[in-house]
């Protein structure tokens, strides 16, 4: 019975882990899609990545701003154009997982453009809703 016991309590840890290890993946592969989308020029596909809610935070240099609609708006008005969208990177330094349905995510970004190389930091609030990965707080400077 004790058999029993440990290999069940051992299958349940090697589920667990498997999960967070997809679960890593998943939100890698997300992340990789939106450069992916904007180096193509789709701020609207770079957008998928986002929370579609009135309640997506997105903090930049001006302040916090809330809303789906009014960060894919202020993203237009600062990149008009592939020459001031340029070439992006993302590079992850931290990949931290909060619970079985939030990560806190830490890395740096770059644009390699015409109108002229920017780069900085970004935290992320990953947040699993309706089984899918998106980011709800996005801290970017």
């Amino acid at each position: 019975m004790r058999h029993l016991l440990l290999i069940c309590i051992l299958l349940s840890s090697a589920s667990a882990f498997a999960t967070d290890k997809d679960d890593v993946a998943k939100i890698k592969r997300m992340l990789a899609a939106q450069v992916e989308q904007w180096n193509k020029g789709s701020i609207e596909g770079y957008m998928h990545g986002y929370w579609e809610s009135d309640s997506l935070l997105f903090i930049g240099s001006k302040g916090p701003r809330y809303g789906y609609k009014a960060t894919l708006d202020k993203y237009k008005q600062a990149y008009p154009d592939k020459a001031h969208m340029g070439k992006l990177t993302s590079t992850i330094t931290e990949f931290r997982e909060l619970s079985a349905d939030y990560y806190f995510i830490v890395g740096k970004w770059a644009l390699e453009r015409i109108a002229g190389n920017v780069a900085g930091d970004y935290t992320l609030l990953i947040r699993k809703i309706k089984g899918k990965w998106v980011i709800v707080v996005d801290h970017s400077s």
